[in-house]
């Protein structure tokens, strides 16, 4: 699928979700308000971000030759539905965003299912994803997610994660899908973040987390590592939102790829520059919601 094709398709799915969003709102107009609304099943969203980092990593790699963008504005549009089975609980849901870092592939296709209750004052969220490569299928990963939330008026959010890799592969990093003999299963992701809304409109949002790669992956060298995200967001209202963060990851020099390389003279390249998709960005996303 080429790059072209695949912001294609999320322009399409964003025009939808606007469409789809009127008519929810038609629908609420027409019909006599309720004393209290139930949420609508079904919701979606759409945003555009300057770059895209998951857990701390560029999303967009691949620049000219093959060699790594080393660029900070690396936009990607991105967009997805949730619906909700009443109030059982129990949800499905599509996110999707516009990549370049697999040869052949330029969307990432997110696909998940699980189910939110409550545990005395905790938020809890148990479910599974798939991370879909449609042009190169050595990127597809599967985790289980087990999630909790606290929510407080005057202290604010706090929200802890836990995803486990039960894939072959984690992300490519191990190469089973290329015959490595290598796993990424039991790779494990653990996320905390908070949120507090600190003037009316501004929210602040801050998180970290930390990827233990399985011993597969690090007998390659990656390491494990810990990611950040520290930001604001605005609300303009209707659903319109403008988020700043500053997003990245240690032990970059872990994770590297050329993005010069250099002239050889016989003895080893000359003016080689490398690039690691762990390096800290300030990065703004507009996001709508419907």
């Amino acid at each position: 699928m080429t790059h072209r094709t695949a912001v294609q398709a999320l322009i399409v799915l964003a025009t939808a979700l606007t469409a789809s969003g009127a008519a929810l709102a038609q629908a609420t107009t027409d019909a006599a308000a309720p004393a209290a609304a139930p949420a609508p099943n079904l919701t979606g969203n759409v945003s555009i971000t300057t770059n895209y980092k998951f857990r701390g990593q560029d999303q967009d790699m691949i620049g000219k030759n093959n060699y790594a963008k080393t660029k900070g504005f690396k936009p990607a549009i991105q967009g997805g539905l949730d619906y909700a089975f009443g109030d059982s609980g129990f949800y499905v849901g599509n996110w999707n965003s516009s990549v370049n870092w697999l040869q052949g592939n330029s969307i990432e296709m997110d696909v998940y299912g699980g189910y939110k209750f409550k545990a005395g004052p905790l938020d809890m969220d148990v479910g599974a994803l798939s991370y879909i490569y449609p042009g190169n299928s050595a990127g597809n990963t599967t985790e289980l997610y087990v999630g909790a939330t606290y929510a407080d008026e005057t202290l604010g959010s706090f929200t802890a994660k836990y995803s486990h890799t039960v894939s072959k592969d984690y992300f490519g990093y191990a190469g089973n899908k290329a015959g490595s003999g290598l796993k990424g299963t039991n790779t494990g992701y653990l996320n905390l973040s908070y949120s507090k809304e600190i003037v009316p409109k501004v929210t602040l949002k801050a998180a970290v987390g930390y990827t233990n790669m399985s011993s597969d992956i690090r007998s390659l060298g990656y390491k494990s590592y810990v990611d950040y995200n520290v930001g604001a967001s605005y609300d303009f209202g209707n659903g319109l939102s403008l988020t700043g963060s500053v997003q990245g990851a240690n032990k970059k020099s872990s994770y590297v790829a050329v993005a010069n390389p250099g002239i050889d003279l016989g003895f080893g390249p000359f003016g080689q520059t490398t690039y690691s998709p762990n390096k800290a960005r300030f990065i703004l996303t507009l996001t709508k919601t419907l």
